[in-house]
Formats: structure tokens, C-alpha cells, sequence
């Protein structure tokens, strides 16, 4: 196969690749044969159901504006793979991306250890980030927290763990208690960790390790802050307590001028005139969605482009996010699990229409497009997001 960035695609969404299969013992075999470079990082570890993305990206901004150089691993992407994989808030490029993807493959083949996309994508971002040397690495989970690939380090520079809420609950569990614990797996023997809800598995675990526990009460300005959302502030309070204990000679000038500069796309982004994009994509992100609709836009005629994987519960999502009178089209996008629009209408208590295009929909409505970050890149032109 020749090594191009479509091969390299091709070669982690195949059906050997592309699928869950959580447990840390195939990632500690590739990662050995690669010299173990995650034990070279200092890394910022970030759980949670909601909201870790933007405490990564808010991380990302303030370290990076003064003056360290960072490697964010963040997922899923929006266009493109590299996406995932940033140093100094730059993309992977496309050319080392296939380097790393191939590289690791290849290896992962000769001695028998079948790995999921996500595992290659983490072991890819273990070793380029130690191959560049990166100060600080700001490292989201994909999937719980204890046995999800990214929790084979040793030790971080501290835990964090954002909202939790009943998301993956067929293999998390079925209650935020059993959540809660999942997450609590990244926490780290002697190793701080920074939360913003009192769960008692998580202060067990911390004492368990004897590592400092610090519940994060959500109260910091959020007016320089480039990411809008009321549900920022939850996220922006977490960020900060991590920075100032871990980098207290950050200055509170060089934080602020920082978070001017967070860039986290498709989280209630007004990507253009009445067009805000948001990836909500559980009845939690739903209803974080709805409240900052009514606390930004509480008179605005609202037009919704939904759509949403079939293990969602899209139900409740629909119940929180619609009212009577709200224009609403449904899209079928591109992806197995993709909920077909007459799943969608049969559970939505109000007419709808199908989606077709950005251009046909009402110009009087703000427009709304939600429900799953799979389908962003067919509805909305890169330019638009960047």
C-alpha cells in the first residue's frame, strides 16, 4: 500500500481497526517497542462526559501564550485526522501523520498486537510528541478513564475530571456513580487532581493514592474568554485552578491575554451570521446547548439541523432542545450509526422537514446545527469553522 494520507485513513477506519475495545495491554506492548516515549511527557490528563475539550483547549491557549511549547490530543476531529494531533495549537502535518500511522501499523502487525484506531492514534501521538520534545502535553481520554489507551502513563502533572454524566453508559455503567469511578482510573499515585463535583469515588481514589483532591467551585470572569457558552465557566474555573497550582510564575496578565486566544471549533460557534455550530451530542450537552440559546438568543425564531447516532438517546435530546414553533430538519449523515430521518420523526413530537442544504433553510431563523460532531464536516464548509 502506498503511503499517503488517504491509505493512512483507509488503514484505521477498516473494519480490522475501527472499533472499541477497551483494556490497556496491547498500548504498554506497542508502546514498549516504540521506547515507552509516554514516559518521556509531562502531561495534563483530562476525563469527564462533558466539557473536557475546552478545559484542554483553555490549557493549550494560556501555557502556550507564555511561552512553553504544548502537545494537545483532543478527538474526535471535525475534516481531518490531524486534527487530533497539535504542537503549539498547529496540526500534525499530513506528511508525518502517514509517517507515525504506517510506522506503528507495521510494527503493531510483525508481532501480532491487533490495534483499535484510537490505539493508533494515541500511540501516533505518544511517540511524535516525544520525538518533538513538547514541554507539556494536554491529554483528553476518548472513552472513560481507566482503561481508556491515553491512561498508560505512570504519573501527570495533575488529573482533571469535568462534568460527568450518563454518556457510553453500556460500557461505563449505568449510573454517574459507576461513570465517576471510570474517570477516577487517571488519577495518579502522589498526583494532583482537579474536579467540579464532590463524587466520592473520586475523593476515595485520590486518597487512595494520596493525591490532593481540589473541588473547583465555578466561579471565575469568563469575559475574556473567547469560547461562549454559559457552561464555560464550570470549564474555564477547572483550567484555571490546574494552571495557577501547577504554573504559579504564570502571570495573571499572560492567562488573560491567553484566553483571547482559545480556539476549540464547533462548540457553540457562531460560524457565521445567524449559524452557530455546536457538537452536543448527549441529553447533558443538549441541555448545556439550550440554556446558552436562551441566555444569548432568548427571542430569536430558531431553525434546528439535527442529526444523531442510533446508541444516543435522541429522544430526550430532541425534548430538551425543541419547542412548538421551532423550524426543524433532520440529516441522515454519513456513518452506520447515523439515525435515519424516519427514526428521527417518529420520536420528535413536532413537524419537521429534511435537511438539504445551509442555503434552503429559512433566513429569518437562527440556525442551529447539532447533534453529533460526525456530521459537521458534510453540513458546514470548512472555511466557515477556521
Amino acid at each position: 500500500m502506498e503511503n499517503n494520507y488517504q491509505n493512512a485513513v483507509d488503514l484505521l477506519t477498516s473494519q480490522g481497526k475501527f472499533y472499541i475495545n477497551l483494556g490497556l495491554d496491547r498500548m504498554f506492548k506497542i508502546l514498549e517497542l516504540l521506547g515507552n516515549p509516554q514516559d518521556k511527557l509531562n502531561c495534563i490528563h483530562v476525563a469527564g462526559t462533558n466539557g473536557k475539550g475546552s478545559v484542554c483547549s483553555i490549557i493549550n491557549s494560556v501555557l502556550q501564550y507564555s511561552g512553553l511549547k504544548t502537545g494537545l490530543y483532543t478527538s474526535p476531529h471535525i475534516f481531518d485526522y490531524t486534527e487530533r494531533i497539535k504542537i503549539n495549537s498547529i496540526d500534525i502535518s499530513k506528511g508525518d501523520f502517514v509517517e507515525y500511522v504506517f510506522k506503528i501499523c507495521e510494527l503493531a502487525d510483525k508481532y501480532e498486537i491487533h490495534l483499535t484506531e484510537f490505539e493508533i492514534l494515541t500511540a501516533v501521538m505518544f511517540k511524535y510528541f516525544s520525538d518533538k520534545d513538547v514541554d507539556v502535553v494536554i491529554l483528553e481520554t476518548g472513552l472513560g478513564g481507566r482503561f481508556d489507551a491515553t491512561n498508560v502513563i505512570k504519573k501527570n502533572l495533575c488529573s482533571i475530571i469535568t462534568h460527568i454524566d450518563l454518556d457510553h453508559t453500556e460500557r461505563l455503567g449505568n449510573t454517574r456513580s459507576k461513570i465517576a469511578f471510570e474517570k477516577a482510573g487517571i488519577i495518579k499515585k502522589g498526583c494532583p487532581v482537579f474536579t467540579s463535583e464532590g463524587y466520592e469515588e473520586i475523593k476515595n481514589k485520590a486518597d487512595e493514592l494520596d493525591s490532593l483532591f481540589v473541588l473547583v467551585s465555578p466561579f471565575e470572569d469568563t469575559s475574556n474568554l473567547s469560547l461562549k457558552g454559559i457552561y464555560q465557566q464550570e470549564n474555564l474555573s477547572l483550567a484555571l485552578a490546574a494552571i495557577r497550582h501547577l504554573f504559579p510564575n504564570i502571570s495573571e496578565a499572560s492567562i488573560q491575554e491567553g484566553l483571547k486566544c482559545v480556539n476549540h471549533p464547533c462548540r457553540f460557534q457562531m460560524c457565521a451570521k445567524n449559524l452557530i455550530v455546536d457538537g452536543s451530542h448527549n441529553p447533558n450537552g443538549a441541555m448545556a446547548l439550550r440554556e446558552s440559546l436562551d441566555f444569548y438568543f432568548p427571542n430569536e425564531k430558531r431553525c434546528f439541523v439535527f442529526g444523531c447516532l442510533k446508541n444516543k438517546d435522541y429522544k430526550a435530546m430532541m425534548d430538551i432542545l425543541f419547542s412548538k414553533g421551532d423550524d426543524i430538519y433532520f440529516y441522515h449523515f454519513n456513518n452506520k450509526n447515523s439515525c435515519t430521518i424516519s427514526e428521527l420523526q417518529e420520536s420528535c413530537i413536532y413537524p419537521s422537514k429534511v435537511f438539504e442544504s445551509l442555503e434552503n433553510l429559512p433566513d429569518d431563523s437562527l440556525k442551529v446545527v447539532c447533534g453529533s460532531f460526525y456530521m459537521l464536516n458534510e453540513i458546514i464548509p470548512e472555511h466557515l469553522v477556521h
